[in-house]
């Protein structure tokens, strides 16, 4: 009987970092430099060296680097920013932290959002476009600029999913003015805990969210406005630092398991699998097919030994909070159709490519005979 495969494995992915992990928060205890200290400044440097952009600015998770992002370009109350309806929930809770109101574009077929959709979106009261990187794969950063510029507006890129990605042979995050990024511990490259960054080549939004980020403090006798905190720490900089150092691999192997995927269930007409067009780079943060049954193929699935995850069942119109925005079914129509079909699939680096076979056996057994 084969052994159990779950969806997440960090147990798995840490041992063979363990070491150089401990080697490294030693470091900082020595150091005592706990907040703000010399590891989170290096790491600060290497994530923009990553990115290919000039300044990179640790926070303590994603959403507080897009929550920065909104403040720091001004927006706020009685403004609208429009987002995906299909992202994680902090995608569109950041627009409402900001004090602003999130608004919807549907999505196309890759699950990114539709440029053509977003301009339809475009009110008045519009300020800024938050494009999401889904899954690990570029969003249409082109036309969406084309369309934000057409129109006098903002772009922040919510590249939570997507350290690495790059489009046209340009990483995620560099494409607009800003470009936030998660740390959570299910992220690519991920931190013992939470923490966010954010990228920009701006001088002035640099400045302006590394006083955001403390208290609006220049230094401990002055504040020049009200803020909040959220401080990337020296512990999670110093574990984060090790990680980055193994991030080409990670990426390496995830791409390659995407493709081992595409290969075995390129038969399969139940299912359809990521595309990668011409031109993206896709770091496959997720593995998510679309699947006729998708609920019995997962129960079938999970009884066969495989893990999987929804990403996400309920698209955020529909959630309490889209309700009162004035959302009801129907609204986006791609997005809950896609909603009704989506199942991510293991995909993390440790998976042998007999794992890989096994998933891939047990979807295909699926099929013949439902």
């Amino acid at each position: 009987m084969n052994a159990r495969i779950p969806y997440v494995n960090l147990a798995g992915q840490h041992q063979p970092l363990r070491e150089e992990i401990l080697q490294a928060v030693g470091g900082v205890l020595d150091s005592g430099q706990f907040i703000l200290g010399e590891e989170t400044g290096r790491f600060e440097q290497e994530f923009a060296a990553l990115c290919g952009v000039r300044h990179a600015i640790g926070v303590n998770s994603g959403t507080d680097a897009l929550v920065l992002a909104l403040r720091c370009l001004g927006i706020g109350p009685g403004d609208e920013v429009i987002t995906a309806p299909n992202s994680y929930l902090a995608s569109a809770s950041c627009i409402a932290l900001a004090g602003a109101i999130p608004r919807f574009a549907d999505v196309r077929s890759d699950m990114n959002l539709d440029p053509a959709a977003v301009a339809r979106a475009i009110t008045p009261r519009t300020r800024a476009i938050i494009p999401v990187h889904l899954t690990g794969k570029p969003a249409a950063m082109p036309e969406l600029l084309a369309v934000a510029q057409q129109h006098g507006l903002e772009v922040i890129e919510d590249a939570a999913q997507a350290v690495g990605a790059k489009l046209d042979g340009r990483p995620v995050g560099s494409w607009a003015r800003i470009g936030c990024f998660s740390l959570h511990p299910l992220k690519n490259l991920n931190a013992c805990g939470d923490g966010g960054v954010l990228v920009t080549d701006d001088d002035g939004v640099c400045e302006r969210v590394k006083l955001l980020r403390n208290h609006g403090q220049p230094n401990r006798n002055d504040c020049l406005e009200f803020s909040m905190v959220s401080r990337l720490d020296s512990v999670q900089a110093a574990i984060l630092r090790v990680k980055l150092r193994h991030l080409e691999q990670i990426t390496v192997r995830r791409r390659a398991n995407a493709e081992h995927y595409r290969r075995r269930l390129a038969g399969c007409a139940r299912l359809r699998c990521p595309a990668e067009p011409r031109g993206e780079f896709c770091v496959y943060h997720t593995f998510v097919i679309q699947a006729d049954k998708r609920d019995e193929l997962a129960r079938y699935l999970d009884e066969h030994g495989i893990g999987t995850a929804i990403h996400y069942p309920t698209p955020i119109h529909l959630m309490t909070v889209g309700r009162m925005l004035g959302h009801q079914p129907g609204d986006f129509p791609e997005t809950e159709r896609q909603a009704e079909r989506i199942l991510s699939l293991p995909i993390y680096p440790e998976l042998t490519p007999a794992q890989l076979d096994q998933v891939a056996d047990a979807i295909l057994d699926f099929y013949r005979t439902n």
